[in-house]
């Protein structure tokens, strides 16, 4: 029994480290809560790179960008191999808008809108799956 706690421990320590390091948010929809582990873009660098040339992401796994203020917000595909839905997201918390399944390598402007401070992209699909929509809320944990 001792065996099988002392694995367990090992188990859950990652997700615990991800929590209380702020790398976990937590979508609140009508189908529930959902947390996404996910990858912080904040740099300009690290927003300019996004999810470029990863070909899989994780179930529950996603990158969020933080551009520090609500202001108007594009993306697109380039280099990106996956599909993704990208959720527009206000500094409240409050989802915007979400472009779904946004097609592979395209190079075509995603718009996000104005009064986006961030923006969890997400595998193509996830938003569907989650009855993810605009109105609904993230809780993002402060960094």
């Amino acid at each position: 029994m001792a065996a099988l706690l002392l694995l367990l421990s090992f188990w859950f320590a990652p997700l615990a480290a991800a929590v209380d390091n702020g790398n976990v948010v937590e979508l609140v929809t009508v189908s529930g809560r959902h947390p996404i582990s996910v990858e912080w873009a904040v740099t300009p660098s690290e927003r300019a790179k996004g999810l470029m040339f990863r070909k899989s992401m994780p179930t529950d796994t996603g990158m969020l960008f933080d551009f520090g203020t609500e202001q108007s917000v594009d993306f697109w595909m380039k280099n990106t191999p996956l599909s993704l839905d990208m959720v527009f997201i206000g500094a409240d918390g409050t989802v915007r808008r979400i472009a779904k399944r946004a097609t592979p390598f395209s190079e075509s402007i995603i718009p996000g809108g104005a009064s986006v401070r961030y923006v969890l992209e997400i595998n193509g699909g996830k938003a569907d799956a989650l009855k993810l929509a605009p109105g609904d809320k993230v809780l993002i944990p402060a960094r």
